[in-house]
């Protein structure tokens, strides 16, 4: 599949319509807050989304225009782009945003605009700050300079400190609708057959990332193992087998997880509402046991990724706990 061009260069923005006309009616009434908090859940478009309002602000909506190539290059001297670094002796995302990451910030917002205009600073994936790398959020927000605005992207609000929520203006982002959903795999995964993306779209929840990750796992496959697994109860053999399979697949470790936790969060919703369980099918306990499940699970892949564990344990570790309770 063909990578789907990096949040910074898409100028398509799908769906999000409340979010987009609660900032577009703050810029023409000339009430920018100083801070915004944009929320969402992972791959429903946080980033495109912030991107989306620099060049609004930058005026760059014109995606051939000068501003907007170099915005798409990184090369907009009003635009700062801080996100997790890269550990160079494991050559990996660092696990954290630190002190050092966020420190030119303060001076970028309060030197002069080199265009006339805003000076934008995009901190992605917020949640990532580290007690330090906050703090020093929290100074900035405390007095901030004009003329100058910042822009966290965060899915996990609630681990951002609570005095740099209240300083910031939320913007949450709401899963994409299915026609949404087919319009944007339509330029994001355009090289993918329509049958393809069709199998993926009722999987990924309303949100565009989380499509392009299953696409690029055989999501649709193994969201029949998963299927198949909440079905009935899985063998100590079958186990082996799935984690072989799960394991031979780009990205399928945390696919697989993220599609097993999905349809467990599903099922809860479904027996909390003394519904049938979606999908056909369903785990056999009330929906307090189907939580406690889901979050045993959410940490056994949190901890297997945070400290390079055995991916095939933790998969027949997962599958043990799905099966045994």
């Amino acid at each position: 599949m063909i990578p789907a061009p990096p949040p910074r260069e898409n100028v398509r923005l799908v769906g999000h319509g409340p979010a987009r006309a609660a900032f577009l009616d703050a810029v023409r009434a000339g009430r920018l807050h100083h801070a915004w908090l944009v929320t969402g859940p992972e791959g429903i478009g946080k980033a495109t989304f912030a991107f989306w309002m620099a060049r609004v602000l930058l005026k760059a909506e014109d995606p051939a225009s000068a501003t907007a190539r170099r915005i798409a290059a990184g090369s907009h001297a009003d635009l700062l782009t801080i996100a997790r670094g890269m550990d160079e002796k494991r050559q990996k995302i660092r696990a954290e945003i630190v002190a050092d990451d966020v420190r030119p910030i303060s001076q970028f917002m309060h030197r002069t605009a080199a265009e006339d205009g805003w000076r934008v600073v995009v901190v992605d994936g917020a949640e990532y700050m580290n007690r330090s790398a906050a703090n020093a959020i929290l100074k900035i927000l405390e007095e901030p300079p004009p003329r100058a605005i910042l822009i966290l992207t965060c899915a996990a609000p609630g681990r951002l400190l609570p005095t740099i929520r209240s300083r910031c203006r939320t913007l949450p982002l709401a899963p994409l609708t299915e026609r949404d959903m087919h319009e944007a795999m339509g330029f994001l995964a355009s090289d993918m057959q329509d049958a393809d993306i069709a199998r993926i779209v009722p999987l990924a929840q309303g949100a565009p990332g989380r499509a392009l990750a299953l696409l690029a796992g055989d999501g649709a496959e193994l969201g029949v193992v998963v299927e198949r697994i909440l079905r009935e109860p899985v063998g100590a053999g079958a186990m082996y087998d799935i984690a072989d399979a799960v394991l031979k697949r780009e990205n399928g470790f945390s696919v697989f997880f993220n599609l097993l936790c999905d349809a467990i969060s599903v099922r809860t919703r479904d027996a909390a509402r003394g519904r049938t369980p979606s999908g056909g099918g369903g785990l056999g306990m009330p929906a307090d046991r189907m939580v406690d499940l889901w979050r045993q699970l959410v940490h056994l892949r949190a901890e297997t990724e945070r400290f390079n564990l055995d991916k095939h344990q933790a998969i027949l570790t997962g599958l043990t706990l799905v099966s045994g309770i």
